[in-house]
């Protein structure tokens, strides 16, 4: 550490020095405490180590995908973008589901997700909370807090005192990984979009002694790098300086906020609503926190889907890659030096984590599918961008200018953002149409003053092309480390100074006319392909051409324009070498990172030399060329993969060329239909003889819940009884007097719940569920019963999750899971004594490996029957596709081996077809569990998710694998599955290593099961 702190002096200094050159004054605020100086920043951007960074970031949360071996590979997936961040929440739900209890270990564990992101060179932005929101249960909040009377996220003591321990205990994990430690967490976020309020709240709304409390608890875990905020709109709250009810102790060190401008329509994916590219965010910003840099810390990287949506499939459309370029750039002609994409990863709401809008899928319509495979056009527009931030370091000490339709171009309906140096020579200018929406091109020329004299490009004939949903960088007096490149309406991917020449690789789209200049007294030579009009003018070399899909490659000098079509673009990678230094695996923006560049196929993930042996690592899937850009003097040797390249060398560019051959694997899967299914009832509650005794009594004659008022004798509120997750049952005795014709019940499970209701072993109805009810009130049509004879009513309420808390006030995660209300005819509500059950233990739940939401409260869940090698011995034979004739629940497992290739990535996803009796949809739901991990909830009469991804580590690819299904009928005639299949997505050769298994524990009988 003394080394460290001594460099970082060093570099520290030598910063303060480069402060001295002009431009806008700048302050490093090294933390108002001054508790670390290795993270710093000032009106403009971070700093690390004194370096400024541009911090490009994707959200990646390791609860939505338990397989820890699996996180490296999403880290290098976002590396390989040339992104530096990642961000991240924690689900307190999941690590102290038992009051008092923090238990984060096996797939919960932090400290594999904090190396995986050291490995990759990621630093981490974390998001304790405690409430996070995120889609998630609660908001991240466990459901006992249902039982705590004060208001949520408030300064209520009771409230507080519930968050202690998880705060001090996440914490302390998160100071240990920070940055001042070795670790790579950089920055820290309390609480989550603190930001509206409904209704009457404690302390009042917004209260700067809440938030203080949060941020202490964080420093007193020993959090000291700095604090960052993410107002849920440009609200300036707890901005620096930002008095609020008389007092500044609520405000972070850098203020930001979230903004979807596009929102969550996936229903109409090629619509963009009118006034929805936000044009202020520059004004505001400079307006609410002038002494930050602008920090955008959740920005709309895909969508949720809710039950009954159309699928993410469509969100990917609606968030494209038109959008990237559109409202992406749009963040940088506001100034943005921080963008974190939400989600970049999305992953799987496995185990009932979700909330009640959600279903199982959490793929967001990400860069980066549920599966781990790439959106190519949508992740390799992205990765364009943030390449050339990567690069352009000049950019994070501009100034937001004036923008323009008439100044900088001769077509009105082009709108142009002028970012000008401050302290260096160059400038950037951001183009896009005056109509965000349009979808027709505009043709225009550049009028931009430069170094060398105002110009109008392309001066050598011809003229620029916006493409509809289009927006482009230019770049006038741009240094390539040495060269400058006077301007350029063709778009700059990256570039690198290698030992004797400077490579650039600019881009355009299809057709488009573009045009650049070099500062050089050499003449311009075409080296490859043709096409490109060069011309030396006042001590410059213009090239101009036409984009096409043929690369050129034209030298100046020392050095060598690459010019590539977009579609061409995307095949094109820069991993970096880990450096020796404090950076390591880390990229820094100044352009000391060495790298090289490299043309491949489907995925690049990192580069280092062995001896004399170049070596990239990657993932393909098809045969591609390979070329490298770059190679260092010292190598000779080209591997991929574990491949041995054999190359030619380009005698003037030094570029090394080869092919990456690909051969599919032979891939053999099962056919599920034809496993050796074993069947049991999963609902034998509704038996004459079965015994509810150890069931938990629901006796409790008031409740703490202040959202929903009590309309029971006692509360039939589950989380009253410790249960929060998956499926509740209830039974409530009576004794029948003869007058009993119906039975009105209201039951509230989240939005898609559904319920069903048998008395005694007569079925009497379901509410088989809508998308837009989370609550309903059903009437059921009772048989006559006898005088005098004891009667069970059995209900089975399907808990889709506990309702999110954003807007502060409401308490709206209070909102109670079961039985709400119900009546009688003839009785009074006292004459019915109920009992409830869910998972097996409750809080005390039983799986401490999987965690406390995996299990509800079905009677093969409490067994632990969903767990490799269950005692199945005596099960008779029973297929899911054959299904059941009844209403009701029934339990199906088998077992499979696989056994697929090495060193191939193969994602596999368990499809499930629709159902339809007589031609209607069919009403019923189903749980798949593979090896014990709850991995899907289909609900066949409202959807719309009908495929289920299961990653390898959950899935053993070498080995024998236990599944189940638990289907629940809604109908009386029963229901079955229809074409339940094994399916495959892209498969890829990887260097990726095969991901250890998660842990998976057995069955073992369990105690006090019932």
């Amino acid at each position: 550490m003394r080394l460290l702190r001594a460099v970082t002096a060093a570099a520290l200094a030598a910063h303060a020095a480069a402060l001295a050159i002009g431009g806008k004054q700048m302050h490093v605020e090294r933390e108002s405490d001054g508790l670390q100086n290795i993270v710093t920043y000032d009106e403009h951007s971070l700093m690390i180590y004194g370096e400024r960074v541009f911090v490009f970031s994707g959200e990646f949360h390791p609860y939505r995908l338990p397989v820890p071996d699996l996180w490296l590979d999403v880290f290098q997936k976002v590396k390989a973008l040339g992104f530096n961040v990642v961000s991240f929440y924690v689900h307190w739900a999941l690590v102290e589901g038992e009051p008092g209890t923090y238990l984060a270990n096996d797939v919960f564990a932090f400290e594999p997700f904090f190396a995986a992101a050291q490995q990759a060179g990621i630093y981490l932005i974390a998001r304790p909370g405690p409430y996070i929101n995120a889609e998630s249960s609660g908001g991240g909040f466990p459901g006992w807090l249902q039982r705590v009377k004060g208001q949520l996220r408030t300064r209520a003591p009771d409230y507080l005192a519930a968050t202690d321990n998880y705060v001090a205990n996440i914490g302390a994990s998160i100071a240990k990984a920070q940055i001042t430690n070795g670790g790579p967490v950089i920055l820290v976020q309390p609480e989550n979009e603190y930001t509206g309020s409904s209704g009457p709240v404690d302390g009042g709304f917004p209260d700067p002694v809440y938030f203080a409390y949060v941020k202490k608890q964080l420093r007193d875990a020993g959090i000291v790098v700095p604090f960052i905020s993410n107002d849920a709109s440009p609200t300036g709250l707890f901005a620096p300086g930002d008095v609020v009810n008389g007092t500044t102790e609520g405000d972070v060190n850098i203020y930001g906020h979230d903004s979807y401008p596009l929102g969550f329509d996936c229903a109409n994916p090629y619509t963009w609503p009118a006034g929805d590219l936000p044009t202020y965010f520059h004004a505001t910003h400079e307006e609410q926190s002038p002494s930050t840099f602008y920090s955008l810390d959740e920005f709309q990287g895909g969508s949720f889907d809710p039950w009954g949506g159309l699928g993410f499939a469509q969100c990917s459309v609606l968030l494209n890659m038109e959008f990237e370029r559109v409202f992406y750039k749009n963040d940088f002609a506001s100034g943005a030096a921080l963008l974190n994409l939400y989600m970049i990863f999305g992953g799987t709401n496995w185990g009932n984590l979700g909330h009640p809008g959600g279903y199982t899928s959490y793929d967001y319509g990400a860069s980066i599918t549920e599966n781990r495979e790439l959106y190519r056009e949508k992740y390799s527009e992205v990765k364009l961008e943030a390449n050339f931030l990567k690069v352009s370091p000049a950019y994070l000490t501009t100034s937001v200018g004036i923008a323009s339709t008439s100044a900088y171009t001769d077509n009105t309906s082009i709108f142009t953002t002028p970012l000008f140096g401050n302290g260096t020579a160059t400038n950037f200018y951001v183009v896009r149409h005056s109509d965000y929406q349009t979808e027709v091109a505009a043709s225009y020329k550049f009028n931009v003053a430069t170094s060398q004299g105002t110009v109008s490009i392309p001066q050598l004939g011809g003229s620029l092309t916006l493409s509809g949903r289009d927006s482009k960088w230019h770049v006038t007096d741009y240094d390539l480390g040495g060269t400058t490149l006077l301007y350029s309406s063709a778009e700059i991917f990256t570039w690198k100074k290698f030992d004797n020449k400077t490579a650039l690789v600019v881009y355009g789209g299809p057709g488009e006319q573009h045009e650049l200049a070099v500062v050089s007294s050499s003449s311009a030579q075409t080296l490859e392909g043709d096409g490109v009009t060069t011309k030396a003018m006042n001590g410059t070399a213009i090239l101009n051409w036409q984009t096409s899909s043929t690369r050129r490659v034209v030298q100046v000098g020392s050095l060598f324009v690459y010019i590539l079509d977009r579609n061409s673009a995307y095949n094109y990678w820069v991993p970096d070498f880990v450096r020796s230094d404090e950076w390591g695996a880390y990229t820094s923006n100044i352009g000391n990172t060495t790298s090289v560049i490299v043309e491949a196929g489907y995925l690049v993930r990192s580069v280092y030399i062995e001896g004399t042996a170049l070596h990239i690592d990657g993932d393909l899937n098809a045969t591609v060329p390979i070329k490298v850009i770059g190679a260092p003097a010292s190598t000779k040797d080209l591997h991929f993969n574990s491949l041995k390249l054999s190359f030619t060398t380009d005698p003037v560019t030094g570029e090394w060329s080869s092919t990456l051959p690909y051969t599919a694997p032979q891939i053999t899967l099962p056919d599920l239909s034809t496993l050796d299914w074993k069947y049991v009832d999963n609902l034998p509650e509704i038996s004459s003889s079965y015994d509810d005794s150890a069931w938990t009594s629901a006796d409790h004659t008031t409740s703490n819940n202040t959202v929903f008022k009590l309309q029971t004798p006692t509360s039939l509120f589950s989380s009253d009884y410790g249960y929060h997750t998956g499926v509740l049952l209830y039974r409530g005795h009576f004794t029948a007097n003869g007058q009993e014709t119906t039975l009105q019940i209201e039951t509230q499970g989240g939005s898609a719940f559904g319920s069903s209701v048998w008395l005694n072993s007569t079925y009497i109805g379901s509410w088989p569920g809508i998308d837009a009810s989370s609550a309903w009130n059903s009437t059921y049509i009772l048989p006559n019963l006898v005088s005098g004879k004891p009667y069970i009513f059995t209900v089975v309420i399907d808990n889709n999750g506990l309702d999110e808390n954003w807007v502060v006030g409401p308490d709206e995660m209070k909102d109670p899971r079961g039985i709400l209300n119900y009546s009688l005819d003839g009785h009074s509500q006292s004459d019915i004594s109920w009992k409830l059950t869910g998972n097996l233990g409750g809080e005390a739940y039983i799986d401490k490996v999987r965690g406390p939401l995996n299990e509800g409260g079905l009677y093969a869940e409490r067994q632990g029957w969903t767990q490799p090698y269950p005692p199945n011995h005596n099960w008779v034979s029973g297929s899911p596709e054959t299904g059941i004739s009844t209403a009701g629940v029934a339990f199906y497992q088998a077992d499979f081996s696989l056994d697929l290739p090495n060193n191939y990535d193969i994602p596999l996803t368990f499809d499930f077809g629709n159902t339809t009796i007589n031609g209607a949809t069919a009403d019923y739901r189903a749980q798949l569990w593979v090896n014990g991990y709850q991995f899907g909830k289909y609900t066949n009469n409202v959807g719309p998710q009908s495929s289920f991804p299961v990653p390898q580590g959950i899935l053993d690819y070498h080995g024998q694998n236990w599944l189940a299904i638990e289907l629940w009928a809604q109908q009386a005639s029963g229901a079955h599955l229809t074409n339940f299949s094994l399916g495959t997505g892209t498969v890829a050769w990887t260097s990726m290593p095969r991901p250890a298994m998660a842990p998976i524990p057995s069955y073992s009988k369990r105690p006090g099961a019932y």
